[in-house]
């Protein structure tokens, strides 16, 4: 690689930096690159990615972003996987990909400016997904109306049941 293609690499990395709203840094080494594709795969149905480039240049591309502290985590074999919406769906993809190739190891990861531990992108794997928050939302501001419709037809309904009685009542 020379030194433009370089330039050229630490400017799209910064980019996609800067887009980024949640990264993962995690050792791939052992990895073949069918399992990789794979991961990408996962990945990209969940609105993000993962890249392989040198510690250098990712030192360089994280200079004025908000994912400066993964500089640290930046050695050996890196892979870092980016999302670009919300972080669960992303974190779930990493998750079960390392359980299912233990050579794929996460490192650390950045959520809105603060660095997150290992364990804390399992922790957001376990979280529900945005569309099963706005599914329990919708479930609970259905459920407020629907009580009282049922509370404030209670006392009609009792009426008439207690009317009905009166009724049989007389007639027997």
């Amino acid at each position: 690689m020379n030194r433009n293609e370089k330039a050229g690499k630490v400017r799209d990395l910064n980019e996609t930096f800067s887009k980024a709203k949640f990264a993962v840094v995690a050792d791939y080494r052992g990895l073949k690159v069918t399992e990789l594709e794979k991961l990408r795969g996962e990945l990209r149905q969940n609105n993000a990615n993962v890249q392989v480039a040198k510690n250098t240049l990712l030192k360089l591309a994280v200079q004025g972003t908000d994912f400066e502290a993964l500089s640290e985590s930046f050695t050996g074999t890196t892979a870092i996987a980016f999302s670009f919406d919300e972080p669960v769906g992303a974190a779930k993809a990493l998750s079960e990909f390392t359980k299912e190739y233990e050579a794929f190891e996460v490192r650390s990861g950045v959520m809105d400016g603060k660095v997150l531990t290992a364990d804390d992108v399992k922790a957001i794997a376990k979280l529900p997904s945005k569309e099963q928050l706005l599914g329990q939302l919708c479930g609970v501001l259905v459920a407020v109306p629907t009580g009282l419709v049922r509370a404030l037809n209670g006392v009609p309904s009792n009426l008439v049941y207690a009317l009905q009685a009166i009724k049989e009542q007389k007639e027997n």
